[in-house]
């Protein structure tokens, strides 16, 4: 009999926890800023790991100069910046090239979120993210990484009679796309409540061939006053309830709300199902940029969590 068949069986690989399920899964993780809540921010340096995807979220109103400036400070501080860019808020081609061109030469930024903007009338040419790729400008322009918009629970701004026709048509599309770019590709979703319909909603995206990966979104620490407002504003669908149930119980009402059961177990699932279509988290600061930024890296690099956690 061989020597080798004596060896010792290599042990079983040691079961994931779920701190550290969780800890993988946010690892990476990118958050959203606005101009105005980052003129608040004295040194993003003191909250973020560095390197961290920090979007800059274009809300109507809010001048391209601001944008840009915020985008080149994230830059100069050591982060990768990726600017909103709402389809219906953008007047034409040539008014897109020039953000590109401003966002690129001023500020460094190479990545850029795609979407169509919360606002319903379009503005000029636009009403969506793929007329705005179909120009070819992203990639002439050199950018290297686009995001775009997707809705595990739908999205009311372009469903059809309470279906997602157009979404997973749209979602089609930016697949094919994706094949015909230079540049990589994800899904970056709307923020929800419940794991249930994003494990579903992922699940049946590889069933219809879309193999893009997803970002998902995240709602970070917040009152729970606040989580409902915006969650209804943005139309976040059916895990609503979930804020909903938390209201009618009066021992929580008081209670800060935290992700952590919904990350908790998109971390599980994943851990248990690598190929999983969600690839990162991004976390929505509802209730601020460092309360969320503290949460995170309580659960990823505790050495990193500030006292006030």
């Amino acid at each position: 009999m061989s020597i080798l068949s004596f060896r010792a069986a290599a042990p079983a690989p040691r079961p994931t926890t779920r701190d550290e399920a969780v800890a993988r899964f946010l690892s990476g993780h990118s958050i959203e800023v606005m101009p105005r809540t980052a003129a608040k921010v004295a040194d993003f340096r003191a909250l973020l790991p560095a390197g961290t995807r920090v979007y800059v979220a274009h809300i109507e109103g809010t001048p391209i100069e601001d944008m840009v400036a915020t985008a080149r400070r994230l830059t100069d501080e050591g982060f990768e910046a990726m600017p909103h860019f709402p389809a219906r808020i953008i007047a034409d081609a040539p008014e897109l090239s020039d953000w590109i061109t401003r966002y690129r030469d001023e500020a460094g930024v190479s990545s850029a979120l795609l979407l169509a903007g919360g606002v319903t009338e379009p503005r000029g040419d636009f009403d969506n993210s793929m007329q705005m790729m179909e120009t070819g400008l992203f990639d002439r322009g050199g950018f290297t990484r686009l995001h775009v918009a997707g809705h595990p629970e739908g999205n009311r701004d372009i469903d059809i009679d309470g279906t997602d026709i157009n979404v997973s048509k749209a979602l089609k599309w930016k697949q094919d796309f994706s094949e015909r770019t230079d540049a990589e590709m994800a899904i970056a979703t709307q923020f929800c409540f419940e794991s249930a319909p994003v494990i579903a909603w992922a699940e049946a995206l590889r069933a219809a061939g879309i193999r893009l990966p997803v970002h998902i979104g995240i709602a970070g620490p917040a009152k729970l006053q606040t989580l409902i407002k915006f969650a209804v504003a943005c139309g976040v669908g059916p895990s609503l309830r979930v804020l909903q149930r938390r209201a009618m119980d009066v021992s929580k009402l008081l209670m800060p709300y935290t992700p952590d059961d919904v990350v908790g177990e998109l971390a599980a699932h994943k851990a248990a199902h690598p190929g999983f279509a969600v690839e990162a988290a991004h976390i929505f600061p509802l209730g601020g940029i460092a309360q969320a930024a503290d949460w995170a890296a309580a659960r990823t690099a505790p050495g990193r969590a500030r006292a006030s956690l």
